[in-house]
């Protein structure tokens, strides 16, 4: 895709959306049902949509919701709901909607009090601490949020009793019955006003930002970080994570400097990401242009997307640093300074994060546990403790508590950002440093992902291809040492393909929403090599994909 004449630079003004036309559309446009993209879809982080094309509507929420009250009474979970939301333009507006189905249904509700917004981490982190050594009246949660997608984007997503992001059974079940209730007109929802669903006897204000802070010592050495008297600098980039910066700050006394408090539903004081579109992708050197202006003036610089899952991170020796190279950075540095995790313990990662952090980990004598695309797969094991660490190349990661406890079964951008700061505070060198050893040790990986157009027929055959259907039988040179269909850890399907030589592989996988599909590839030659592997990765995909 060509790079955007914008990309890196302020957005313009005639970019901006109108909040309150974005409202009005919420509630006032009828989506089709019959209409595929009109339709309840949860993808990997649930359901998105805008309400100006009709994918996100109150008619949306309302079917979600009840679904969500449906499957709770189907499995007996009794226990308080804990709801977050970002700073989407109708974020707000989808949670007084959920409010009002959930007061209806007789669900304990709990929100952030004053009206205001709570990352995913924080929903995660209060579902696992009131189901501690719980058997009954389990709690569960709703985030809403796109995550960093465009400001006329809103998202919905359930986590259910293990405080994760709800697996496909799960999400399976919710889908088609709100599918159902949406069929018809959502005749079989229950619903309150919404006076008298925030009036409610079943409706709940709590500080989420207290506890999470407080518990925040148990997770990352931030004494560490005080004694080293650090400058910092945050950018939330208008996010959930916006209120949580100066709470941490008078806890721990730390120097972070939140260098852009302002939020806005317009996003106006963004940079325009790589295709000429609002985004607020921390990972993005484009969406990220601001921060990385500043690099110099800080010993370590971080940002989280809207609701603060999601982390990039800024040195004076790398500027933005590629999340593939922070996860490996990551890895290595808490397998050395984590004494009471368990020897036993695996590293996650998505089979298309890096092989350096198969080599960082290999390197190290520990086990790789290597999943499809999705935090999903991580739960179970950060749930028991047997996987210490969960990391994807999009920049979302979590790692167990110094105690070798579960901290979040969700991604925390939060702690990712924090661990930044206690490796330079205890290493003297800043990750994008570490990076430099770990390439000097093990080589540089060079990485990409591109979209590749599809048809929806060839999105669907990609998604059910067999490792026999690729006829190739070198990659760029070297000889095809696997090609596999599903993950080589929990043997579950990876919806794609991934093909893998001495020096480099690549993974196609057909995107849920658009006609294309995603290549993810990497070399550890050199870029031509790279630019090779891609070039045979779309020549391969394609003769897969014709018809036999």
């Amino acid at each position: 895709m060509a790079l955007s004449p914008l990309a890196g630079k302020p957005a313009p003004k005639e970019m901006l959306i109108d909040p309150e036309q974005l409202e009005r559309e919420y509630y006032v446009r009828k989506p089709d049902p019959a209409e595929p993209a009109q339709q309840i879809t949860f993808g990997t982080s649930g359901h998105r949509g805008s309400p100006l094309t009709g994918s996100f509507n109150e008619a949306h929420i309302l079917a979600i919701t009840q679904a969500i009250c449906d499957y709770r009474r189907r499995h007996g979970i009794s226990g308080p709901l804990y709801m977050g939301r970002d700073t989407h333009a109708v974020s707000g507006p989808a949670q007084r909607t959920a409010l009002e189905v959930l007061a209806a249904n007789g669900v304990e509700t709990v929100i952030q009090g004053g009206n205001g917004v709570t990352p995913t981490p924080a929903i995660s982190r209060v579902i696992l601490a009131h189901n501690r050594g719980r058997t009954d009246r389990l709690a569960d949660g709703i985030v809403i949020t796109p995550s960093h997608n465009p400001p006329e984007d809103g998202g919905f997503k359930y986590n259910p009793t293990n405080g994760g992001p709800a697996d496909s059974e799960v999400t399976n079940w919710i889908q088609e019955r709100a599918n159902a209730l949406l069929r018809l007109g959502n005749a079989d929802v229950k619903r309150v006003p919404f006076v008298a669903a925030i009036g409610s006897a079943t409706t709940y204000e709590h500080d989420f930002i207290a506890p999470y802070v407080d518990d925040l010592k148990n997770v990352v050495d931030m004494e560490a970080i005080h004694a080293a008297r650090l400058k910092l600098g945050v950018d939330p980039l208008g996010g959930a994570a916006v209120h949580y910066w100066e709470p941490i700050n008078a806890a721990y006394k730390l120097d972070i400097a939140v260098v852009n408090p302002q939020v806005d539903p317009t996003f106006s004081f963004m940079t325009v990401d790589h295709d000429g579109k609002i985004r607020m992708d921390c990972s993005s050197p484009y969406a990220m242009a601001r921060l990385v202006g500043l690099k110099d003036q800080y010993q370590v610089a971080f940002a989280n997307d809207t609701d603060a899952d999601r982390h990039g991170i800024v040195t004076p020796s790398a500027g933005l640093l590629n999340p593939n190279h922070y996860l490996a950075v990551a890895i290595r540095y808490l397998l050395r300074h984590r004494s009471s995790w368990s020897a036993a313990a695996a590293v996650g990662k998505t089979l298309v994060s890096s092989s350096l952090i198969d080599r960082v980990v290999a390197g190290l004598g520990r086990a790789l546990w290597e999943v499809p695309v999705g935090f999903k797969w991580f739960v179970p094991g950060l749930s028991d403790g047997s996987v210490c660490f969960g990391g994807e190349e999009s920049a979302g990661a979590s790692f167990l508590r110094i105690d070798g406890t579960v901290w979040t079964t969700d991604k925390d951008g939060l702690i990712m950002n924090l661990l930044a700061a206690e490796i330079t505070a205890r290493t003297g060198k800043d990750p994008g440093e570490h990076y430099r050893d770990l390439t000097a040790e093990f080589g540089a990986p060079f990485y990409s992902r591109i979209d590749a157009p599809a048809t929806p027929e060839q999105k669907a055959r990609l998604g059910k291809l067999s490792a026999d259907a690729v006829r190739a039988s070198t990659l760029a040179g070297e000889p095809i040492a696997a090609k596999i269909t599903r993950a080589p850890s929990n043997g579950a399907p990876i919806g794609g393909l991934k093909v893998s030589a001495r020096s480099g592989w690549f993974a196609a996988r057909p995107s849920g929403t658009e006609n294309i599909y995603k290549i993810y590839a990497e070399s550890f030659k050199d870029e031509r090599h790279l630019e090779a592997i891609v070039a045979e990765a779309q020549e391969i995909v394609s003769k897969s994909l014709e018809d036999r």
